[in-house]
């Protein structure tokens, strides 16, 4: 469903009008009854997944699930020396 509201109105409530045509609602905004703009959410293109994209880019060492150095889990703990 569509609302229209004053200019004034927009002027004062725009983030809450913001937020509600970017969940799905379009609103008209209206100046002295006319229409003369509408507020919509915005289309975000879909970019299509492709497999294999990065191969060749980038390495992960073999020993990347490997456990952590007791020094450095300590660290990320918070048991500093």
């Amino acid at each position: 469903m569509t609302e229209t509201v004053n200019l004034y109105e927009a002027k004062t409530h725009l983030s809450d009008l913001v937020e509600r045509a970017a969940a799905g609602e379009e609103i008209v905004i209206a100046k002295a009854g006319q229409p003369k703009a509408r507020l919509m959410p915005l289309a975000v293109p879909k970019v299509e997944r492709v497999p294999g994209r990065w191969k060749g880019k980038i390495w992960i060492s073999d020993d990347f699930n490997d456990p952590l150095p007791q020094e450095i889990q300590d660290a990320f703990e918070g048991k500093l020396p």
